[in-house]
């Protein structure tokens, strides 16, 4: 019974409880679980996304992630290659009629400090474009998206990317987007 009188926990209760025993490698430690948690939660309920793992192992060699990802579907494209802005600009080809894209999102505290070092070792970890599914997740939300399943994953424009989603001692969470590498700007 909690300070309410009420024997029945919380939304987010049952989901966090529900993501640490579910999870399917224990590697990580409990604040980088919770924290995976909290932004996955935030994704499906706040933001639309479907199709949420959380992946503890890399896609690149099996072995541990040095922290756990969260691979996912947005509701709608979160990044548009400036090559890519170009050809639809000229093909007249709208935003909405595009596939939608799996992204990568890395969880992290507003208090860590990161180095380049580590941001490097995440990009080595993942492939371009997250699979669909894998032995290495913990589903949330629906499995839809623009892949057959085992399909490997397209290649996109820009290479690899990971979605920074920051959160603060508030809960507030912020998103970046963050590429390997120097990306092309945009010309006006």
């Amino acid at each position: 019974m909690d300070a309410f009188g009420s024997t029945t926990p919380s939304a987010l209760t049952a989901f966090i409880r529900s993501s640490d025993q579910s999870a399917s490698n224990q590697a990580h430690s409990l604040p980088y679980r919770a924290l995976a948690a909290q932004v996955i939660h935030n994704l499906q309920f706040q933001h639309d996304w479907t199709a949420l793992h959380i992946r503890t192992k890399s896609p690149v060699s099996s072995s541990s992630l040095p922290r756990p990802l969260i691979s996912g579907l947005p509701p709608h494209r979160i990044y548009i290659h400036p090559d890519d802005q170009v050809k639809m600009l000229k093909n007249g080809v709208d935003e909405e009629s595009l596939p939608l894209e799996r992204e990568w999102v890395l969880p992290t505290h507003l208090k860590e400090k990161w180095s380049l070092r580590q941001f490097a070792d995440i990009f080595d970890a993942i492939d371009e474009v997250p699979q669909s599914s894998d032995d290495d997740h913990m589903s949330r939300g629906n499995d839809e998206g623009n892949t057959e399943e085992g399909a490997p994953p397209s290649k996109r424009t820009g290479g690899k990317r990971v979605l920074l989603a920051i959160v603060g001692d508030d809960s507030t969470i912020v998103y970046y987007i963050m590429h390997e590498g120097i990306v092309k700007p945009r010309q006006n």
